[in-house]
């Protein structure tokens, strides 16, 4: 069961939150598919087409506003590496 509370942590986080869309959802959850993937590490380390990939998103720049939102929001602390052939680094803090 301790896999499914960073997930109900964050569905009671953003219950009053009208900003958070099913996107930002998605992107989260995917977000924790890659984490449990990689053996529940903290920060994760990923590339955008990775998180894109399971999060069913194929719009690189929805996926950029939405973890940047989730990013500003406080839910993840979101450090992108400009360069391509590296993967940015995502901690959770819900």
């Amino acid at each position: 069961m301790d896999q499914l509370n960073p997930l109900t942590q964050f569905f009671k986080a953003i219950e009053k939150d009208q900003r958070i869309s099913i996107t930002h959802i998605g992107i989260f959850a995917a977000l924790l598919q890659f984490r449990t993937a990689a053996g529940y590490v903290n920060p994760i380390k990923a590339y955008r087409h990775e998180i894109m990939k399971i999060a069913k998103i194929s719009g690189p720049v929805t996926y950029h506003r939405c973890i940047r939102d989730l990013n500003d929001y406080g839910y993840i602390n979101y450090l992108p590496k400009r360069n391509r052939n590296q993967k940015s680094i995502i901690y959770f803090t819900v």
